[in-house]
C-alpha cells in the first residue's frame, strides 16, 4: 500500500478584476499532477522560482485546498474539498518551512511553539509538556533552556533546527 498517492491534483487561484471583483481567468499553481509515495521513498520536488512546488506541497498537506484531483493517505482518500477531513493526518505530517523564522511565532517562547501542536494532537498534556519539549529539544541538539527563548535569539540553523522539532 502507498503512503500517498496523488491522482490528478489541481491547484487554481483565480485572477479577479474590475469594480466588482469578477473572476476573469486562473493562475494553474498545480495542473494535472500525479505521483507515489512507497514506504521508504523519499520525494524531492525540483523546479525554478514560481513553478508551484510549494504550492504543490501545500495542496497535498492541505494547507491550500486543491480544486480538484484524488488523494490518498496509507489508502483512505481524503475529501480534498473539506478541510476537516484532513485533521486525521495532520500528526503523521512534518512540515519543515523554508524560512525557519517565518514559521515561528516571534511573540511566543520555544516552549509554547512546540508545546502548543503537541497538546491538540494529545501528545502531551500541561502537566507534561516540559518534559516533552525538552526531550524534542535534545533530539535536534538544543539545550533544555533553548525552550524558555524566543525566536530572534536563535542562529539560522538553531531555527531550523526548532522548525524539525
Amino acid at each position: 500500500m502507498s503512503l500517498l498517492k496523488v491522482q490528478d491534483l489541481q491547484t487554481h487561484f483565480p485572477i479577479t478584476g474590475g469594480l466588482f471583483r469578477k473572476t476573469i481567468g486562473w493562475v494553474k499553481a498545480v495542473d494535472g499532477v500525479t505521483l507515489t509515495v512507497e514506504e521508504g521513498e523519499v520525494l524531492a520536488v525540483v523546479g525554478e522560482s514560481g513553478c508551484g512546488k510549494s504550492t504543490l506541497g501545500n495542496s497535498i498537506l492541505g494547507l491550500t485546498l486543491p480544486t480538484a484531483g484524488r488523494l490518498f493517505l496509507e489508502g483512505k482518500e481524503v475529501d480534498i474539498k473539506n478541510a476537516r477531513s484532513w485533521k486525521p493526518f495532520r500528526s503523521d505530517f512534518q512540515i519543515i518551512f523554508q524560512d525557519p523564522y517565518s514559521s515561528l511565532n516571534p511573540r511566543h517562547t520555544i516552549f509554547e511553539i512546540l508545546s502548543e501542536p503537541m497538546r491538540i494532537h494529545g501528545i502531551c498534556t500541561r502537566a507534561n509538556a516540559r518534559e516533552k519539549v525538552a526531550e524534542l529539544l535534545d533530539l535536534v541538539g538544543l539545550p533544555e533552556s533553548a525552550m524558555d527563548r524566543f525566536p530572534h535569539a536563535f542562529s539560522g540553523g538553531q531555527r531550523q533546527r526548532i522548525g524539525i522539532a
